[in-house]
């Protein structure tokens, strides 16, 4: 399919990679000034694993993220202006506010939300799929995770009950080479998180995670083979995190500056720009696609900025606790 990608679908793509990583770069810089609140985890460098995967989708299909999931969340067509509003804790977020960079989420385009609990979101891809199957919708989930989270007995547990039920998940690991400090090679039993596919009687694959159109491609057979057996499958994307495992982490202390460097040739962004000067398309061209994210970013601060705060009266409204018999 790589081959077959015509230019205008491939700066459809740059466009949804560059509003991520202007999004992801804007935020940054707006937690540091003190203007958005709580701990962030950006997914700078990891663009072309949301964008490939979502694009592969069909629009009722459900997604589920982790704690690094605002890419995940505009890929699946979140609005930018409710996503900033949901960061700044402002009541025209798609939650309210309430939930905010670890728990964004997007139910009117099935982003079933991002994740604080390392793992957690593995069997709400689970649970949706058995809702998907149940009704016969033709829908699938996508579970996206990190490789730290397959050392957790979620990603086991889930991954055992998924094939031995039959629901239609298609579990696909963000491999960026760290669990938070610790480097992949030192967490994991096998070479590659897609090795433990065996042992749960599901297919397994390997793509180039900072190649939007291998990760196109790649999705868009494994996504179609989900759909139509109702059955789940194991996706490894090798990427890599530009950025530490959170705000206050450079990550340069764990991590050598020529490796930096090394995966820094090869961003997803600068790659789908050579491919697309390669095909023919002007650089001015390019330049235009970059600009008008940094509009649409720049557009949605302002009216974060701008959106009220939610009313102190609505906080204890849609929490729920169990009776305590007193």
């Amino acid at each position: 399919m790589s081959g077959d990608v015509s230019n205008e679908r491939m700066l459809e793509l740059l466009l949804q990679m560059a509003r991520i990583r202007t999004f992801e770069e804007t935020i940054e810089r707006l937690n540091r000034e003190g203007r958005i609140p709580g701990f962030l985890h950006t997914s700078i460098g990891q663009e072309a694993c949301a964008v490939g995967t979502c694009e592969a989708l069909e629009g009722g299909d459900y997604v589920t993220s982790t704690h690094r999931g605002h890419g995940h969340c505009i890929a699946k067509g979140a609005d930018l202006r409710a996503t900033m509003c949901e960061l700044y804790g402002k009541a025209a977020g798609q939650n309210g506010g309430r939930g905010g960079s670890m728990h964004v989420s997007d139910f009117g385009v099935n982003m079933l939300g991002a994740n604080a609990i390392v793992g957690a979101g593995l069997g709400i891809a689970l649970g949706a799929a058995l809702s998907s199957k149940f009704h016969e919708s033709g829908r699938i989930s996508v579970a996206f995770f990190g490789e730290g989270a397959s050392t957790n007995g979620a990603f086991h547990e889930n991954l055992n009950l998924a094939s031995s039920i039959g629901v239609p998940v298609l579990f696909v690991c963000e491999n960026n080479g760290y669990a938070h400090e610790a480097p992949v090679q030192k967490i994991l039993s096998v070479p590659n998180v897609a090795d433990f596919h065996t042992g749960y009687g599901i297919p397994g694959h390997i793509v180039d995670g900072n190649d939007v159109l291998a990760v196109l491609e790649v999705m868009t057979e494994v996504a179609g083979m989900v759909r139509a057996t109702g059955r789940p499958a194991l996706v490894e994307a090798k990427t890599y995190r530009q950025r530490g495992h959170h705000g206050g982490d450079s990550g340069r202390h764990y991590r050598s500056a020529d490796e930096i460097e090394a995966w820094l040739a090869k961003d997803p962004i600068l790659r789908l720009s050579r491919r697309l000067i390669e095909s023919g398309v002007e650089r001015e061209a390019i330049d235009a696609v970059l600009a008008d994210a940094t509009r649409e970013v720049e557009d949605a601060v302002d009216f974060a900025e701008a959106a009220p705060l939610p009313d102190p009266e609505s906080a204890l409204l849609e929490v729920y606790g169990g009776d305590s018999g007193e």
